[in-house]
């Protein structure tokens, strides 16, 4: 598998990586659906064995069950991987979600995170979306402080714009921004990515696959179990699923004969030199070999 140079890390990244959501199973909040745990760790393990080495988590992917699963995979291969969570979403005992960057929940869920991993320091820890309510210098002065002490490598933002980076880096370095890209949603490219390629700040895709539409995989009537956020979101109820499947539907038929509509999102995402890798969330291994078997 290619790689590509992270510049701020000096560290070579495979150009696609482990979306860690789809290990959350009945855990609830951000997933999509069941998976257990013994088949997420072979999961994660068969991932590893493939050449993949960032896994990115997220205590609201099955409300802190993906991390705990991950940790208990990647225990004995934790210094041979990259672990990327993140902070600002958290929920209450009633499961209701809550985002709030207020530096001592930033705290809170960075510590919490190190426990379910597994480890004494996650390699990238980011704010997980932007809190109109709190200044994002304030949370980073916390993970300032986490970075000097070796509980966190570096430092990123996801789902942020180029007014938040600037006031971000008053405080720290920011290594690394994780946005949704795909053929859907790319405008980003024409204010965010150059401002990322002038500031050596490294990019990751979430959505790459724009939760499974750009896979094939979704159709109009597929149904969906409730342990899948697919089943009840706004996010995906709200959408213009048609004519998403209908513009699938032309390129996959203006596609030479053994191209998928999957590897030309692929490709699509991995044209833009500004993007050091994409991410992909799968559940079994026989969509493993077919995804990450490249």
């Amino acid at each position: 598998m290619k790689k590509r140079l992270w510049k701020k890390a000096q560290i070579e990244i495979p150009e696609i990586s482990f979306g860690a959501a789809s290990l959350s199973g009945e855990g609830g909040g951000y997933g999509f659906g069941e998976i257990s745990e013994e088949n997420a760790v072979k999961l994660v393990l068969k991932a590893y064995e493939k050449g993949y080495r960032l896994f990115d988590t997220a205590p609201i992917y099955g409300f802190g069950l993906s991390e705990k699963r991950l940790g208990k995979a990647l225990k004995n291969l934790r210094d041979q991987v990259l672990l990327v969570s993140k902070g600002g979403i958290t929920w209450h005992e009633n499961k209701r979600v809550n985002l709030t960057n207020e530096p001592k929940i930033i705290e809170s869920m960075l510590h919490q995170s190190l426990k379910d991993l597994k480890t004494d320091y996650i390699d990238l820890y980011m704010i997980h979306w932007p809190d109109p309510q709190v200044d994002i210098r304030r949370p980073l002065d916390v993970l300032k402080e986490a970075q000097d002490k070796g509980k966190i490598r570096f430092i990123g933002l996801c789902n942020t714009s180029i007014e938040e980076l600037n006031k971000a880096q008053e405080i720290c370095e920011i290594s690394m921004v994780q946005n949704e890209f795909n053929l859907f949603a790319n405008e980003i490219k024409n204010d965010l990515f150059p401002y990322l390629l002038k500031h050596e700040i490294g990019f990751m895709s979430w959505g790459t696959l724009d939760k499974g539409i750009l896979s094939g995989t979704v159709s109009m009537d597929r149904k969906y179990d409730a342990s899948d956020a697919r089943s009840w979101a706004p996010w995906w109820k709200n959408q213009n699923l048609k004519e998403k499947l209908e513009q699938v539907k032309k390129w996959q038929e203006n596609l030479p004969q053994g191209k998928t509509i999957m590897d030309f999102a692929l490709e699509f995402n991995l044209s833009f030199k500004e993007i050091t890798t994409v991410l992909i969330g799968v559940k079994t291994i026989d969509q493993l070999n077919i995804r990450f078997g490249r």
